[in-house]
């Protein structure tokens, strides 16, 4: 109980700066802070201040307290307590892809009860007031309260109650399905069951419309089925236009309480459901409710799968893994489907570069902004300390008690919502492709690093962070004797084109194959055969020298300015870390994307000097760059880009729109047609997708009637001047987000793009100020590299499945699979995703 010189402090604190009672809309940090990854849990517990209602751990509340004078806190306590073992329900398996529901996949606060205290805190006293207590100001007894029974900002983000299965809706064909007429009646014995093409007796799908009995869809690496079932489809289309007999159901999955149902519809192409099921089975002589289940559903084949990740080769499943802690053996938990971010920031904060975090971590969070969990330096920071130090190490001082005395892990929860704020795909709990998001994060990078420059350049002793990465490529159009080299600055990574036909294995998966199909044909189930005779699948093995003889290869380009070219793609300069993207996925026909089943072993070194653009020779002549002026008349001004017609060729033969197809190489840079359908991707729902582009010209014109003044702001705000906004938003036709990626994508010649879009000479007078950064520029590599890591992904395409990575720590492999850190012992080198590549030193 406090004294009353003790209540009389206390009254005096609540005025300055002032103690407020948490409302339904207020953010609340109850259980991390903000600054670390301390919780109720760790050994100090958490302080949560009674003005901003922000968390801070032991070692960052003075910090606060001494920046915002804020004296009040609650101070949250908490231990776990095993429940009994009936109460755990750890044997009940899972019935439904989704975590922490009943029936779901169950995380690890299920085995506990949670014992809690609250006391209130007085700083720089230290005063300690165990709550409730009657003798505090009911202004400060209401404002504890609403913060201790306030539900956390972060828990939005916390992996309880994740689905991950995608939501299966009613077809629209099934209330109206035409039915042929009973000409034969379906066995409900499954051992007559057989595909009418190929014989197989497994993965069949009865056409509902006609009682056609077909094989599941052929898997690009053999598995699956004949395509019985989708080819008798195609075939009704043409007798049955526009949609033919699109719903088929699963044959082994009839159960009186439903089946897989799937519409093969181009208008679907989904996995769906019947409402008239019993009906149309009773069709054709099946009783819904006499069946009985005999192969798995895709949703049960899902559960199977993620069950047994462990036992895949990427995770190295069935061997005896030796754990691993220590600073940089930290592992990340896993926060629902977020494993792709997990092995993203694994290999970014085992570089060294990446440690500047940790080494400036504290001039970082005292010069944070008050909204601090809103600031990306700060949460990096955070991160870095949480991996790179002992803190939360067993035996750490900031680490919870654990089961498991050798494990260490942190939850990167708000991290994960800065990055993922305002983002469609990574705001969400869905799967997301690892690729997509190491470049969003290098995006977001720059912005931070420009915007808050001053709080980084102290600790720099090179290029930032996101400049690591950063490459220019070289295009080489060779047309009509003449030659044209083109820049593309701003990369960051590589895609290597993955030629199967160039396997060096190819003999001996084709025999495999045909054994396969023969024991297909034959019915032959591999379910029944004893462990001793599976045989192990054989898969192409492309040599990693012909992925990038495939990349860098000539390409013909049958239309460009009226004649026949080819084009050539080099490196202008090589960064200090090469990312190389392995492009293992692809869009099929029916717009689906599908997995690549091949290894390709890359290199421990890697050598990419014969790769380096020469630029132009003596012995050739330059083509004129006769591309329409920009400057309106400006004779120095820059002439506008124009988007690459090949390019455009491309995106419009794969059925976009001539405009959007416009859009795309531009924003790529006219880099490359891949990249220029990766951009489509992202941005086909853009409101301004499908129009015109502006005609050259119309930017400087627009910026010379002023710039929209809150979009001026908003890039100022980000660390340009003002006339690098302006002449951002005439490039960009005033788009915000666009005018941004615009500026980071001329930061080598800044200046020079920012006088041609506003129409000036490069050298004109009041061409405005320096760049408001002052980095140091990237350095130009040798084009020698060693292997630092790579990302793995299982899965058949990257919106499923589960990513890893294994990084090499002192010459040791070690695999990082969320948060179980271990000595890798069998490193699959030949099936990663992303690989990253570091520098040799020249000499």
């Amino acid at each position: 109980m406090p004294t009353e010189a003790e209540l009389t402090l206390i009254r005096a604190a609540i005025r300055s700066p002032g103690v407020k009672v948490a409302g339904a809309y207020d953010k609340v940090y109850n259980d991390e802070c903000v600054l670390s990854f301390d919780t109720p849990f760790s050994p100090t517990g958490l302080y949560v201040s009674l003005t901003t209602f922000q968390g801070f751990g032991e070692p960052h509340v003075m910090l606060d307290h001494e920046r915002t004078g804020n004296a009040l806190y609650v101070h949250f306590r908490a231990r776990r307590v095993a429940k009994p073992p009936a109460a755990a329900d750890a044997d009940e398996r899972p019935t439904q892809m989704a975590i922490g529901t009943p029936g779901g996949f169950q995380v690890d606060d299920d085995k506990y009860d949670v014992v809690k205290e609250h006391a209130l805190v007085l700083l720089p006293s230290k005063l300690h007031v165990p709550l409730p207590c009657v003798e505090l100001p009911e202004l400060v007894s209401q404002a504890a309260q609403a913060i201790i029974s306030h539900t956390s900002h972060l828990a939005e983000d916390k992996v309880a109650a994740i689905a991950w299965e995608a939501e299966v809706l009613p077809s629209k064909y099934a209330e109206d399905l035409i039915q042929l007429p009973p000409h034969k009646k379906i066995s409900p014995d499954p051992s007559t069951w057989v595909c009418e093409e190929s014989g197989m007796r497994e993965n069949l799908w009865l056409n509902l419309s006609d009682g056609h009995i077909g094989s599941g869809r052929r898997q690009y690496d053999g598995s699956g089925g004949s395509n019985g079932a989708l080819n008798h489809y195609q075939e009704t289309k043409e007798h049955f236009p526009p949609s033919g007999f699109p719903l088929v159901v699963k044959l082994g999955t009839i159960t009186p309480h439903g089946a897989d149902v799937y519409s093969y519809a181009d208008d679907e192409n989904t996995e769906v459901t019947d409402p008239k099921l019993a009906e149309h089975l009773a069709h054709w002589g099946i009783n819904m409710l006499s069946m009985e289940k005999t192969e798995l559903s895709v949703a049960e084949m899902n559960i199977a799968a993620n069950e047994k990740l462990e036992l895949d080769k990427i995770t190295e499943a069935g061997r005896e893994l030796t754990p691993m802690t220590g600073p940089g053996l930290v592992g990340l938990r896993n926060l629902g489907n977020s494993c792709y971010i997990n092995s993203v920031l694994q290999v970014l904060l085992s570089m060294p570069e990446f440690g500047l975090f940790s080494q400036a971590a504290s001039a970082i969070f005292a010069s944070a902004p008050a909204d601090a969990p809103e600031d990306l330096l700060a949460q990096l920071a955070k991160l870095a300390l949480g991996l790179l130090t002992t803190r939360y190490t067993p035996g750490g001082e900031g680490a919870e008690p654990s089961e498991d005395a050798g494990e260490a892990a942190v939850s990167p929860r708000m991290l994960k919502m800065i990055l993922g704020k305002g983002h469609p795909e990574f705001s969400s709990a869905r799967q997301q492709d690892a690729l997509e998001y190491f470049q969003h994060l290098v995006q977001m990078l720059q912005r931070a690093e420009v915007a808050g420059s001053a709080r980084l350049l102290p600790a720099l002793s090179g290029p930032p962070p996101s400049a690591l990465f950063n490459f220019t490529q070289e295009e080489r159009i060779v047309s009509n004797g003449q030659v044209l080299y083109r820049s593309a600055p701003g990369q960051c990574h590589l895609s290597l084109t993955i030629p199967i036909d160039e396997a060096s294995n190819a003999e001996e998966v084709a025999a495999y194959e045909e054994r396969r199909k023969r024991r297909k044909v034959s019915g032959e189930a591999e379910a029944e055969k004893g462990d001793a005779d599976k045989e192990e699948p054989i898969v192409p093995i492309v040599p990693f020298e012909a992925c990038l003889s495939k990349t860098f290869a000539p390409e013909t380009i049958d239309s460009f300015r009226g004649a026949t070219a080819t084009k050539t793609t080099r490196f202008k300069t090589f960064p200090r870390y090469l990312v190389v993207h392995m492009r293992r996925y692809y869009v099929d026909t029916d717009w689906s994307a599908k997995k690549m089943s091949v290894r390709v072993v890359a290199p421990d070194e890697l050598d990419l000097t014969a790769f380096r653009s020469a630029g132009l020779q003596p012995d050739e002549v330059a083509m004129p760059d006769d591309q329409p002026d920009a400057g309106g008349g400006g004779g120095d001004a820059r002439p506008a880009p124009m988007p690459d017609e090949a390019i455009v060729a491309q995106l419009v033969g794969m059925g976009f729109s001539d405009n959007g197809s416009k859009r795309a190489a531009l924003a790529v840079s006219n880099s490359n047609a891949e990249a220029a359908m990766e951009w489509v991707f992202a941005h086909m729902e853009d409101p301004d997708f499908n129009e015109p582009l502006p005609p050259p010209g119309a930017e400087a014109a627009a910026a010379t009637t002023g710039a929209d003044p809150a979009a001026v702001e908003s890039l100022c705000a980000m660390g340009f001047d003002e006339r690098q906004a302006k002449g951002a938003l005439a490039a960009c036709s005033g788009n915000v987000e666009r005018a941004a990626d615009w500026i980071f994508s001329h930061m080598d010649d800044l200046e020079q793009a920012v006088a041609a879009a506003l129409g000036e000479t490069a050298n004109a007078e009041g061409g405005g100020g320096a760049a408001a950064v002052s980095f140091p520029q990237a350095e130009d590599g040798s084009g020698m590299y060693e292997l630092l890591g790579f990302v793995s992904h299982m899965g058949s395409n990257t919106g499923c499945g589960h990513y890893v990575c294994h990084i090499k720590k002192d010459g040791q492999w070690v695999i990082f699979n969320d948060r179980k850190v271990a000595a890798s012992e069998a490193t699959p080198v030949d099936l990663g995703y992303m690989y990253f590549y570091r520098a040799i030193p020249r000499g």
